[in-house]
């Protein structure tokens, strides 16, 4: 297991709930003032189980992301670290998806924290 995958970085927020050889589905809950260690995605769908405020960094760069409960997004594969700078609970699912992206003309680097839907 690659020492980067946040079942590793941080066992006691990240947990396999399913997993077959096309996707992974992990399960996230942390506390507010909790954060995670750098860690990978592979491409993935988010799914919201509760509200939350976060922060996200990589690389020197950092934003800030509000979700609501109920919400589905896009998070393209990415390295980050993230904190839990809202007042609630985080819960939610990522849909990690273990096939290689389609081959496109060009890369463009993905977009950091989640994008909308």
């Amino acid at each position: 297991m690659d020492s980067h995958d946040p079942t590793v970085t941080d066992p006691g927020l990240y947990k396999v709930i399913f997993e077959n050889e096309r996707v992974r589905v992990l399960e996230y809950r942390d506390e507010p003032g909790d954060h995670t260690h750098v860690h990978r995605h592979p491409d993935s769908v988010m799914v919201t189980l509760s509200d939350f405020r976060r922060q996200v960094s990589s690389g020197g760069r950092s934003v800030e992301v509000d979700l609501r409960a109920g919400e589905a997004r896009w998070v393209g594969a990415q390295e980050h670290a993230g904190e839990n700078i809202g007042d609630t609970a985080t819960h939610s699912i990522f849909i990690e998806l273990k096939e290689p992206p389609p081959a496109i003309g060009s890369t463009v680097a993905a977009p950091l924290g989640p994008s909308g839907g």
